[in-house]
Formats: C-alpha cells, structure tokens, sequence
C-alpha cells in the first residue's frame, strides 16, 4: 500500500472514530499536537539550509533571472487571485444579521513590529522565536554573499549534506504520517461544533469552492498551459504532500515535500538540472516569505464580514483594500484581518467569527498554499531554464476553461445560497429567550408603578429594615436591554436583574422589581419607593449630587445607533464633520449626554424621545441617530437587524455603570460596595456579563453528535 493510500486510510479512520465517539476523541489533541511539533521540527534548519545552498550555487546571471523571473510569475500568481477575489461577492445573498457585544469593538489596535518580523538584527532570536521572514532573508543575505565568494565548494557540500540528513528526518516524520493524520481527523471530527459554522457557511463554502478551484485547475492548469508538463502529472506526483497540507494546516511543514515533488516533475519532463534544482532550492524557501493564494483569498473575509454588517466594500475601495491587504498578508492573518476590518470600519468583533471559521478554511487555505508554492517553484524553474513553451492554442483553451469554471463556481454558490440553503434571522429568538443562569429567589414584578403607597422603614438603617420586612425593593427601566427587559415567557431578565436576585438570595430575602424613570430615580429612592436601582445606570456628576452610588461595577463605551446603511456617516470625525448638523434623539434626558453630542456634532439638534421602540418603528423619521452606550446598542440590533452601533472615533468616551442608593443611606451604600467586590472576585460578575453582554452560551451548548451516544445510547 502507497503513503498516499496508507494516509487517506489514517484520514477516513479518523473521521469515522470522531462520528463514532464524539467529544471523546480530544484526548487525541495531544497526540496529534505533538506529531505537528515533530514535522516542524526540521522545517526551520531546512529553509535556511535549503536558501543558503540554494543561492550560493547560483550564479550572479542566474540570480538575477530568479528576481526577474520570479516576481513576474509571483506577480501572474496574484492577479490570477485577485481577479477571482473581486468577483466573489457576486456570490453574496441577501440575508438580515447582528450579533451581541463584544469586547474587541472598543479595543485599541495592537501596533506591529514589522521591523522585528522582517529584520534579522538577531538571526538566533529569530530563529528561536520562528520569525520566518526574518530567517529567510538572513538566509537570502547569506546565500547571495557566497555567489561571488572563491572556494565556497566546500562550506556548500557540507551545508548539501546537513540539508539531506533533514531531508531523512523529514521522511521518516512523513512515514508517521498515517497515524498523525488519524489523530489530527479523529480531534476534529469529534469535536468541531457545527452550530458555530451557521452563521458563517457563505463565507465557508465560497471560500472552499474557490480554492479547491485554483487547488485543482486554475494553479496546475497554468503550469499545463505553459510548459510541457502534463496536469494529470501535477495532481498525481503531489498528492502526499498536498493531503499532509490539508491534514496539517500548516504550509512549513511541506516545503521539503514541495522541493522534492518540484524534482520529480521536472524529472520526469526532463527538464531537470543542476540550475533547476538551485532554482528549487532558492524559489520554494524564499516564496515562503510572501503572501501565497491562499492568503490572499482569505481577504474575502473582509469583503463577507462588509456584506454580512450590511455595509458592502465600495467598488472604488477595492484597490486600496487589495493593497493593504497585500502589504498586510507578508505577516500573520491574525495581525492582518483586525488590520483591515479597522481599515474597512467595519465592527472588529468580526475577527471572532474569522478564528471559528479557521477551523475549516485553513486547512483549504494551505492547501491552496501547497499548490501555489509548488507551481511557483515549477514555473520560476522552467523560466530560467528556458522550460516555458508558450503554445497559444493551450494557453486560449485554459482561458476559456477557468473563465468557464469562476462563472459557473460563483453562479453555483451564488444559486445554492438563495434557494438551497434556508436562512432564517434567529438572534431577536435567541436574546428574547434567555432565562436567568441562577436559581432565582422568590419576586413580585410590577409593570407599573404600586397603586398602595409605600412605608417608609423609619426608625431603622436601612439593611436592618430590608432583613425585618423580608424583601427588598429593586428599581428597574423598563425596556432596558441587555439589563433587564421581559423575555418570551414575560420574565424580567438581564444582567442587573440576576444581580439583583443574588443579592435578594446573599441577604436571605426576596425581591420586589417596581419601575423607575430616568428622570425621577433621585425622588423615588429618597421617598422609600424603592432601596436601590439596578438598571445598569451610568454614573454622571449630575446624578451623584442627588444620589449616592455604589462602586463601578461594569463599564460602557458611548456610542450611536443608526440605521446599518448610515453607520459611516457617524464613525470618523471626517465623516461627521461633513453631516453638519443631524436630529440626535434622547430617551434618557441625561445632560451629560446632551454635552456629549455636541461634543461629537456641534450643530446638533436634539430630539426628545419618550420610547426608544419609536425610533426603530420608523415613529420618529427625523431623527438621524441615538446616542446610547456600546451594549446597549448591541442589543438593541439584535431585536432590529437594519440598525447597528456606530463607535465615534477616535475618541471613545466610557462611562461607569454604578448601582443608585439614597444619601441617607451610607451604611447600605458601603454595603452594596463590599458585596460587588467580593461578586467581582468570585467570578459572578464575569460569568454574568459573558452571558447577558457577550452572549457566550446564549444558545445552549449541546453535546457533540456521535453514533455512541445518538445512536446506540451508551453514554449520556
């Protein structure tokens, strides 16, 4: 039995043993982390190696042609990707979308040190570190050094034979290949969550149909189309390092695979030499440095992430995005897609879904990467070696295939997402069915204010007064997303709400909800109408001079919500400057508020609105926007999908969310702030905000499918 077979064998045992036992197969993410380390472990020695050797046997003509040749062939390779990447958002269906908070939209950007990633100042550091731009052009530098260096045989003879002693590693790691690719198939298949995947199967299923489509005809096509070899050869000769991409994820670890695949073709074509093989040695290695197709194509996420915030990339912004983009990709996806989310404006929280959708797409994405680097090796090797036959009738039937092929791939996918796949818009279902995580305490929620006037607790503090009545007394706004609002099932719900049972639940009572107003919390905490509002209220100056509030125990971000189309017109101070005086409703009548929109919008005109329903009704049309807080906003779109949370930047303003108590309360204000404290300190603020901001385990997490536990019902 060949490698090849022995490997698809180990993939499809795994994949069953994954379907079979279910989440039981993590305890293969050891094994199959540690066979990954062990493939990389020669990688790193081999590139320096391979690139030293590589342009030290070239001569200066021939290194010359490699420049010339190679960035000619790197620069076909990329408008080859970024012609298929300008059409793909053809693809894109209509469909509604919001997603909750996240932390990640008022982040600031963390700054990169390209100068560390691309500059060898310490070649040791770098290596030691696996900065691989910086290794490979100190390998480059050295190797370029050695072209015009006298009796250089030797130091390359010995460098040859340290390079063939990892070429043994490798293939030894390689005959293993089996068994790690039945650990690496059966941690995923048992584990992969394919709810996550809901949100994200447009972006996931064009963006494998695009590169299995450059994987299989477009990148081997070309090399058919130009030289003399055949492209049943180009699939058939590398096959096992293609499937060891995939199973891996990791395009380090195939680069021996790809030099050696890279000789046999030419080998077999005749087409091999010394020169070719100092080509090979060079061109892989170093191509390692640049942004591959498989990269490349990963900027569609950018151009999905703007259709999927409903705010699609402007055609007359594409070429700045692929410049940037292109820039960007010569470091680490996960540095370069924030990058130009943040370039785009489009919300960063997006960078969430792109780390869930890698589970899948990297292993597509190197892959599409393998096959690159071998076609460039291939051909750079043939255009120095005079390999290229430009032959017009192949070269015209390989145009009119692959444009025949992008057509019907983006009309397909285009076709299967609006009549194959059924979306239905679920996160309105999904906040208005959230229940409190904790057992709550017994509680009378009143909708409207008590018609029976309320005692006051004269004569006692007011925790003393609270344990001898039995219940206490909890102010909250009505409507008050993700703070307390009535879900499905007419339960009061929300983060201060479930605070608020704990508390009732810490000091052995129950509660009352009754509701309060913007306006008048001061006057109903001084008139005993209730002990404490918790309705995620924002701390201003104002409020403290009437009120006495506890410690901060969240933070909010100030921030605008406006129709999905008009966001723009609201993020940069640019475009702000430009909408010169906009209507700004205001549903809090707080004046700091007031002070903040003209802050933003001098001209500014406010609009008072009694329900802030009105304004997502289309019950007030002359209001442009509302100044509210991030997660507010955040929720709110969930409920109303064609709205979405403009961030004024750059100056992003937070706020404290506190907790508002009477004056003559001191002894239950120093009350309230130990109790946060310690709620802060135990976790429950945490798991609270993750679950009623964030939305972490909104939705239920169910246990993986398996047969084990589906079907024959040995486990629960």
């Amino acid at each position: 039995m060949s490698l090849s077979s022995k490997i698809f064998l180990g993939m499809g045992l795994g994949i069953l043993c994954g379907l079979f036992f279910g989440e039981m197969t993590a305890v293969f993410k050891v094994p199959a982390d540690i066979f990954i380390l062990l493939l990389q472990m020669t990688v790193l020695p081999y590139v320096t190696l391979s690139l030293i050797v590589g342009f030290g046997s070239l001569t200066f003509v021939d290194a010359k042609l490699l420049a010339i040749k190679g960035t000619a062939v790197m620069l076909l390779l990329w408008a080859l990707a970024f012609f298929v990447l300008a059409l793909m958002p053809l693809a894109f269906p209509a469909w509604e979308t919001a997603s909750f908070f996240s932390a990640s939209m008022i982040e600031a950007k963390e700054d990169v040190n390209y100068y560390e990633i691309f500059i060898p100042a310490n070649p040791f550091y770098s290596m030691s570190h696996n900065l691989v731009p910086a290794v490979v052009v100190f390998s480059i530098c050295l190797g370029v050094a050695l072209i015009g260096i006298k009796d250089k045989e030797p130091l390359l003879l010995t460098f040859s034979v340290f390079k063939e002693a990892l070429t043994k590693v490798t293939g030894f790691m390689v005959s293993l290949m089996p068994l790690g690719i039945f650990a690496i198939a059966a941690n995923a298949a048992g584990t992969m969550n394919i709810e996550e995947f809901d949100r994200l199967q447009v972006y996931l299923i064009l963006y494998i149909a695009v590169s299995l489509l450059f994987t299989f005809w477009i990148l081997p096509g070309l090399v058919a189309a130009l030289t003399p070899i055949r492209y049943r050869d180009i699939l058939s000769l590398t096959k096992d390092a293609m499937v060891t991409a995939f199973m891996t994820a990791t395009l380090l670890v195939v680069l021996p695979l790809l030099v050696e695949n890279s000789r046999a073709l030419l080998n077999k074509y005749k087409l091999e030499t010394d020169r070719s093989d100092a080509v090979l040695d060079a061109a892989i290695p170093a191509s390692f440095n640049f942004p591959q197709t498989g990269k490349v194509l990963a900027m569609s996420f950018i151009l999905f992430a703007a259709w999927f915030t409903d705010d699609p990339v402007a055609l007359t912004d594409y070429p700045m995005l692929m410049i940037s983009g292109l820039a960007s990709f010569f470091g680490s996806l996960n540095v370069a897609i924030p990058f130009l989310l943040d370039l785009q404006q489009i919300p960063s929280d997006m960078f969430q879904l792109f780390i869930v959708s890698g589970v899948l797409n990297s292993r597509f994405g190197t892959l599409l990467a393998a096959m690159h680097t071998l076609v460039l090796g291939v051909l750079v090797a043939c255009a120095v070696t005079g390999g290229l036959k430009f032959n017009p009738k192949k070269i015209f039937r390989y145009t009119v295939v692959t444009s025949c092929l992008i057509v019907a791939t983006i009309g397909a996918t285009r076709l299967l997402f609006s009549y194959g796949i059924s979306h239905e818009y679920k996160m309105d279902q999904i906040i208005t069915e959230m229940h409190l995580l904790h057992d709550p305490v017994p509680a009378i929620v009143h909708k409207k204010p008590p018609s029976v006037a309320v005692t006051p607790d004269l004569g006692h503090a007011k925790l003393q007064a609270i344990k001898q009545r039995g219940f206490l007394r909890v102010g909250y706004l009505m409507n008050n997303l993700p703070f307390g609002f009535f879900n499905a099932d007419n339960d009061l719900v929300g983060f201060d709400v479930e605070m608020a049972h704990i508390l009732a639940k810490d000091l052995g009572v129950s509660l009352e909800f009754v509701p309060v107003t913007h306006d008048n919390i001061a006057m109903q905490l001084e008139s005993n109408y209730c002990d404490i509002v918790m309705a995620g209220i924002v701390t201003t100056i104002d409020r403290a001079t009437k009120v006495s509030f506890s410690n901060e125990y969240l933070s909010d971000t100030i921030a605008f919500i406006v129709k999905d189309y008009r966001r723009q017109e609201f993020i940069s101070a640019e475009a702000r400057a430009k909408l010169g005086s906009p209507r700004i409703g205001d549903y809090s009548h707080i004046p700091l508020y007031a002070n903040l929109v003209h802050q933003y919008f001098p001209q500014a005109e406010i609009q008072p609105i009694e329900n802030i329903d009105d304004f997502f009704n289309d019950k007030t049309p002359s209001v442009d926007a509302i100044l509210a807080t991030t997660q507010r906003g955040a929720a709110y779109t969930l409920l109303h999908p064609k709205f979405a949370v403009a961030l004024p930047r750059p100056d992003l303003v937070k706020q404290q969310l506190a907790y508002p108590m009477s004056y003559q309360n001191a002894e239950f204000t120093r009350f309230i702030n130990t109790w946060i404290s310690l709620k802060k300190t135990d976790g429950t603020v945490d798991s609270l905000y993750n679950y009623w901001i964030l939305g972490k385990n909104a939705v239920p997490v169910k246990p993986r499918w398996s047969v084990i536990r589906n079907v024959l019902h040995w486990v629960d």
